[in-house]
This record gives C-alpha cells, sequence and structure tokens, in this order.
C-alpha cells in the first residue's frame, strides 16, 4: 500500500507569527535520526587485517567508547579514508564512468530510496512533522548535518521526498552545512579540518543566521530554531544561539532537543536556557 500525502488533512499554508512585524521563521534541521532514520551503516575494521564488521549508526553511538579498547571491540579499529574507510556511506562517492552508466546515486539518495520502502514509522525522525510544516510553509530552512556529501547530493536526496509525495515542494533552502564535506569545513572556518561535529555545526549556526539576515534583512521579529539528536551538539547549538542573543537581543533563539526520541523545547538567552510550553506533534509550529 502506498503512503498518503503526508498530514493530508492540513493542506493550507499558514503565514508567520512574526508576519505582520515582517518576521520569519528560520528553521534549522539536523538531518540523521532527527528529520530521517536512514538504513546507513558505518563499518569497523580489524585492526590486523582488512575484514570489516558493519554496525548500524545507533549501535556505533552504543560503541563508540569501546572500540579499540574493550572487548568484544578492542581488536577493531575506525578508518577515515573517504571512499574505503570506516563513513564512506556518509561520504560523497566518487562515481567512476561505469557508476554513471549504470545509473548509481550517492549513498544518502540510496539509502533515503531504501528508507521509504519501509512503513512510516521506521523512517520517519522525532523533528518530521515539523520539517514538513517548514517546506509545506516555505519557511526558510537550513539542513545541518554531520555527513560529508556535497550540498548538491542532499539537496538531490530531498527532492526524492518531492517525487515520492512525502514533501508537498521543494523546501525554501536557505543553507546546506554537510559539515564532513571538506569544502564545507574549508568556508566555515576549519582550515586544517581538525574541528569536531559539533563545532563545525555550532560555526554553520552562526553561517546560517547571518545568511538570513542578508537574504530577508535584518528584523528583531525573526525567530531561530535547530532540531538535534545528538548531547554534544545540543550543548554548542545552545552556546552559538547564546552568543547570536548577545548580538541580536531582540531576536528569539530556540533548540529542540530530539535525543531519545523526545522532543524537549527550550528557549535561548544569554545567560540561561528555559524550557518553553510543553508541545507535542500536533503543534507544528515549531519555533513560531
Amino acid at each position: 500500500m502506498k503512503s498518503q500525502l503526508e498530514l493530508p488533512i492540513i493542506r493550507e499554508t499558514t503565514p508567520d507569527r512574526n508576519h505582520a512585524k515582517g518576521g520569519r521563521s528560520f528553521y534549522f534541521f539536523d538531518f540523521d535520526d532527527n528529520v530521517i532514520h536512514l538504513p546507513t551503516s558505518l563499518y569497523l575494521f580489524e585492526k590486523n587485517s582488512n575484514l570489516q564488521k558493519e554496525v548500524s549508526t545507533r549501535e556505533f553511538a552504543q560503541i563508540s567508547h569501546l572500540i579499540g579498547n574493550t572487548a568484544p571491540w578492542e581488536k577493531f579499529e575506525i578508518r577515515i579514508d573517504e571512499q574505503t574507510g570506516s563513513f564512506r556511506r556518509f561520504r560523497e562517492r566518487d562515481l567512476k564512468l561505469i557508476d554513471r552508466l549504470l545509473l548509481r546515486r550517492q549513498p544518502i539518495y540510496e539509502d533515503l530510496l531504501c528508507a521509504l520502502k519501509m512503513a512510516d514509522h521506521h523512517w520517519k525522525g522525532p523533528s518530521w512533522d515539523f520539517f514538513w510544516h517548514a517546506v509545506h510553509n516555505s519557511r526558510p530552512l537550513s539542513i545541518i548535518t554531520a555527513r560529508g556529501h556535497r550540498p548538491e547530493s542532499i539537496k538531490e536526496a530531498v527532492t526524492l521526498l518531492v517525487k515520492k509525495k512525502r514533501l508537498s515542494r521543494e523546501p525554501n533552502y536557505l543553507s546546506i552545512y554537510p559539515v564532513s564535506h571538506l569544502e564545507t569545513r574549508t568556508i566555515l572556518g576549519d582550515h586544517e579540518w581538525m574541528w569536531h561535529t559539533a563545532k563545525l555545526k555550532k560555526a554553520a549556526i552562526h553561517f546560517s543566521v547571518e545568511s538570513a539576515f542578508r537574504l530577508y534583512g535584518f528584523n528583531p521579529a525573526h525567530r531561530f530554531g535547530m532540531s538535534d539528536d545528538d548531547p554534544a551538539n545540543i550543548k554548542l547549538i545552545i552556546e552559538a544561539m547564546q552568543e547570536l542573543k548577545a548580538i541580536y537581543p531582540k531576536n528569539s533563539f530556540f533548540v529542540i532537543d530530539t535525543q531519545n526520541g523526545q522532543l524537549v523545547k527550550q528557549e535561548v538567552f544569554m545567560d540561561s536556557v528555559k524550557n518553553a510550553e510543553p508541545f507535542g506533534y500536533a503543534q507544528l509550529n515549531l519555533f513560531e
């Protein structure tokens, strides 16, 4: 049975909360396990051979601190090579001529196509409904992901959601920052390619907010928020927004913590973070 078009009851678009003041709501999203659960595998290597063990992202999150140190993972290691290493399906594949002739796609596209064959509850992440709402209402949005694909490859995968009628239209992109993509890292200021993911995401938030003001004009009624499922990322997202709040004290900044499938909305101030009103999936105006 084919899935129905998302949220069929709510078809009309709604204006921004502060539209009368010229304000816009800007949505920033982590992608994996936040918007969508993708069946993207990682690969661990036996230290003294090329034997590989495939693990899921969820399993990797649970065992990453054990790899190379503690049984049964002490004999394994992570290899960094973009094309053959542990994270190769999270990176841009170097497609050869034969790959193009066979119409092969980037791993994110292949994995999303595979995910969409499953029931909705398998692939929809905790922020899916908010992502859908932002797209349907043409809210300016940014995708800030740990993946290392080119931004164009991220767009191509999202277009698949439109073709499969999971999204009603193409997103109104503000920016796309796949922070493990080497060119993107350089743009964000990591010229030596040494920063960790959370620091890169922090920089991407700064860049995205500045892009919002540059493209849509400065307005104290603009509102900004980001959802992410990683505790380390949440910490630096809050730091980034506190820095931005100090620069733009009249604007509102929010963080949505979706770790373990929860939904915790907090408003960020210069010296504190306060829980916002309780909400659930029915409240689609995530940052509005």
